[in-house]
């Protein structure tokens, strides 16, 4: 097998295994050993593969951003087609539901990946930065189709629905939010953008045919 194929395959078995340990046990339980162990390789593998553990974890975090990058392109795609609302609660709950919320907590809880990280990217908490930008993006894309009005504020818009989905699905071992929840949130966040429906034209009254009454009797 070639050295880069199989280099690949142990990097994404070691991320695969940090990525269990984070979902199940939390930042604080994710260690080198806990990764190894979890993927059936001995400790000294993720020491070849990587300079230090946070330059591991440093390589995990870029990983899963990159996972975003991918969700972002079809989220766009999907602009003019479906509801807004419906799009935006879809892409939510995927971003959310996954382990997104834990490498949030992952990246506050150490000092040095932070560090580590600011050199690939300068500004924002990685993850969440990257999900603010795939969704203006996407509001971008219906304000340009007239599913949102002109003025609509996608750069007011995406932090706020980032932030409220973030809050929904913290609680990492609560019960995930139900679909209808997190749709109830999307629709109070962009009422304001969403464009007025059209009024629906009233029946005209009986004897009126556009002018004046006929008032002849027979």
């Amino acid at each position: 097998m070639p050295t880069g194929v199989a280099l690949r395959d142990v990097h994404q078995q070691l991320f695969d295994a940090a990525e269990r340990v984070l979902l199940r046990d939390g930042p604080s339980a994710l260690t080198s050993r806990a990764v190894t162990t979890e993927a059936g390789c001995a400790k000294g593998v993720l020491h070849r593969h990587f300079a230090d553990f946070d330059a591991f974890l440093a390589e995990l975090v870029l990983d899963r951003v990159a996972r975003i990058d991918q969700q972002a392109a079809a989220l766009r795609a999907s602009a003019g087609t479906g509801t807004v609302a419906g799009n935006l609660t879809g892409a939510l709950t995927d971003l959310f539901a996954s382990v997104a919320v834990a490498i949030v907590g992952l990246v506050t809880s150490r000092d040095e990946l932070r560090t580590r990280l600011r050199q690939a990217r300068p500004a924002g908490v990685p993850v969440l930065a990257e999900a603010t930008a795939m969704i203006a993006s996407y509001l971008s894309a219906e304000r340009e189709r007239g599913r949102l009005t002109p003025d609509a504020d996608v750069d007011a818009l995406a932090p706020t629905l980032i932030g409220a989905g973030h809050l929904l699905f913290a609680d990492r071992k609560g019960t995930p939010p139900e679909a209808e929840a997190v749709q109830r949130v999307v629709v109070t966040v962009i009422a304001q953008a969403a464009p007025a429906p059209n009024p629906v034209p009233s029946e005209p009254a009986p004897g009126v045919d556009g002018g004046a009454a006929d008032t002849r009797r027979g």
